[in-house]
């Protein structure tokens, strides 16, 4: 389980995240919604330490983090081995191949014997369907197949949980269709997933709980189903601002 409590961020005058309590489920999906500039990836950054709220706790099942304290490069360490971040620009190393990159973090900072880091590797694009781009570069790949190999590069690492800040939002339709298969298959797995996502059906099919944040704070933090038959007149009009009709 991961939970946070009374977490604050500000940049200068603006606050981004106003005392957010909450936890996120193990083996569960977690999506996080809200209209642009709620605070959304400042929050999932900050479960990853790539921010440092102001203020708040993080409880990252046996590890506890005082934002307000100072954080050692071990303890950093240590949370990013809990939870693993997929970028939406996919960050993978230019220069090396597919299966380069994705055996990359287990080999140098798990200290996974070369061999078996490979086995895994193949076993996991084998997984994403690309066990035919092993020897590729980022270079020669589509969106879709760039993001499928960073979701793999997560899942090598074995976090507890896997972060996701808009995963398809630089991807056209059909290859964005690719990359949510693959998601839906892992939340089928009960890998531990916390997403951020403008997709509001795939949030209805893949979420277990949502969380719906505007102007940094928390307006909804429940089940699904809750959500999508809220009777709230504000996530009822953020839904209809989602939805295109004429």
């Amino acid at each position: 389980m991961i939970s946070v409590e009374n977490l604050t961020k500000s940049f200068g005058d603006n606050v981004v995240l106003d005392h957010i309590s909450t936890a996120f489920p193990a083996e569960e999906t977690t999506v996080i919604l809200g209209p642009s500039g709620s605070g959304k990836s400042t929050f999932l950054r900050s479960l990853n330490l790539l921010e440092r709220p102001e203020s708040g706790v993080l409880h990252l099942e046996d590890l506890t983090i005082d934002y307000a304290q100072p954080i050692s490069s071990k303890t950093t360490l240590a949370a990013r081995q809990v939870t693993e971040m997929v970028f939406q620009s996919f960050n993978l190393f230019p220069h090396l191949t597919v299966l380069k990159n994705i055996i990359e973090g287990p080999v140098h900072v798990l200290k996974t014997p070369k061999a078996d880091a490979e086995k895994e590797a193949r076993e996991l694009l084998q997984q994403v369907g690309l066990a035919d781009k092993a020897d590729s570069y980022p270079a020669q790949l589509s969106g879709g197949q760039a993001q499928r190999v960073a979701i793999a590069r997560s899942l090598a690492m074995h976090p507890r949980y896997i972060l996701l800040d808009e995963p398809t939002s630089a991807l056209d339709p059909e290859l964005e269709l690719e990359v949510l298969k693959v998601l839906l298959k892992i939340h089928d797995e009960n890998q531990s997933m916390i997403i951020v996502t403008h997709n509001m059906s795939f949030a209805k099919q893949v979420a277990n709980k949502i969380l719906f944040l505007e102007h940094g704070k928390m307006r909804y933090d429940g089940p699904t189903a809750g959500f999508f038959n809220s009777d709230d007149a504000r996530i009822q009009a953020f839904l209809a601002s989602m939805t295109f009709t004429l």
